[in-house]
């Protein structure tokens, strides 16, 4: 048996908006990510561990608000004070967080199959964005996430990569096939494939 995703029966590939006389590679890129493991560490307010002195993946946790630490299969977010998501392709991560991260000092739960995340990726990406979140996405830079609201839904957006300009966007499961369609709809005018 097979999990479905939640965005399996809504993301729909193809090519779709303004694209006529226009090259599939300059188009904006919408898809699903999936197989992601999303970990959300709590630091207890009674713990004496000095975060600084912790790794995971060799990646240092960030302790600046909105700051990324980031390798190849693993990203480390900075959520809340004391409070950081870890997304991961890595196939044991858990077991590999739960080692580092005692329970004495942190609250781990994995929250992976309550998130859906959407990739949007192209020029016109920051656009897209700037239509339903109120974030000054001119100053948003690789490696920096920040929580916001996305025409009523909760989001947190996690800038990948300014080659092309990438975003995560990650909204509980039970929104993920509305904001899909705010999305796609505020793409429509640039033009999309879905991947």
């Amino acid at each position: 048996m097979t999990a479905i995703t939640p965005l399996e029966f809504v993301h729909k590939k193809g090519i779709f908006g303004d694209h006529e006389k226009k090259n599939e590679s300059d188009l904006l890129k919408i898809l699903e990510v999936k197989n992601l493991t999303i970990i959300q560490i709590v630091q207890y307010k009674g713990s004496k561990i000095n975060i600084n002195d912790i790794k995971i993946e060799g990646l240092e946790i960030p302790t600046q608000s909105s700051k990324v630490n980031s390798n190849k299969e693993t990203r480390v977010l900075w959520n809340a004070p004391r409070t950081w998501l870890i997304l991961s392709s890595i196939e044991n991560i858990t077991e590999t967080i739960k080692k580092i991260f005692k329970e004495t000092d942190f609250a781990i739960t994995d929250i992976s199959h309550s998130r859906a995340i959407i990739q949007i990726q192209g020029e016109q990406a920051k656009e897209i964005l700037k239509k339903g979140s109120p974030i000054n996405f001119n100053e948003f830079n690789v490696n920096q996430s920040a929580g916001t609201v996305f025409h009523g839904i909760t989001v947190l957006i996690d800038f990948i990569s300014n080659d092309p300009d990438t975003f995560n966007l990650l909204v509980l499961r039970s929104f993920g096939e509305s904001f899909y369609h705010h999305i796609t709809d505020s793409a429509l005018e640039f033009g999309y494939n879905g991947v």
